[in-house]
């Protein structure tokens, strides 16, 4: 594979059924209802973007700015097919929804890990070098107050403040 042949874009409700069987195909993440994935390729299309190559879906972005913190883009999920993955996708992924009108004023970049989640760990240190941005770990949601036993805790990781990312 490489680097031209993938395209990165938004992406669109026909799309909604292609990434809910990446991340299904990306253990461990977790799965959303297929319903939940075409309101994110609908309603938050300009937040998320995926990585395509010969019209599959390879990789995905799905994020949010929240409400109250115009300055954040939360970064829910990140998935990326076997095949695409050490080829940097997930930060042209990022780069791409940093790059839209819609993230102008985002100065933080925000997430949640589980604690042994090594892959992800080394994701978000490599995305706050890219940003030259300090990276920060706080409680969030805890496997017995929030998960009830049925989830592993939560680590909010903060991203930033960092300026207008270079295209990747």
């Amino acid at each position: 594979m490489t680097k031209d042949a993938v395209t990165i874009e938004a992406p669109m409700s026909e799309d909604g059924a292609a990434v809910h069987d990446l991340i299904a195909a990306c253990p461990p993440l977790d799965t959303n209802s297929l319903y939940m994935n075409l309101i994110q390729t609908t309603h938050f299309a300009e937040t998320c973007a995926l990585a395509r190559e010969d019209g599959e879906v390879i990789g995905w972005v799905s994020g949010h700015i929240p409400p109250e913190e115009p300055e954040v883009f939360f970064l829910w999920q990140v998935a990326i097919g076997e095949k695409a993955r050490g080829k940097r996708i997930p930060k042209r992924l990022v780069a791409d929804i940093f790059s839209r009108p819609s993230c102008k004023d985002v100065r933080y970049l925000k997430t949640t890990i589980t604690p042994d989640n090594e892959a992800s760990w080394g994701l978000f240190k490599s995305l706050a070098r890219w940003l030259d941005a300090p990276l920060q770990e706080s409680p969030f949601f805890d496997e017995d107050k929030h998960f009830k036993g049925r989830h592993d805790s939560e680590i909010l990781v903060t991203i930033g403040p960092f300026g207008r990312p270079a295209a990747s």
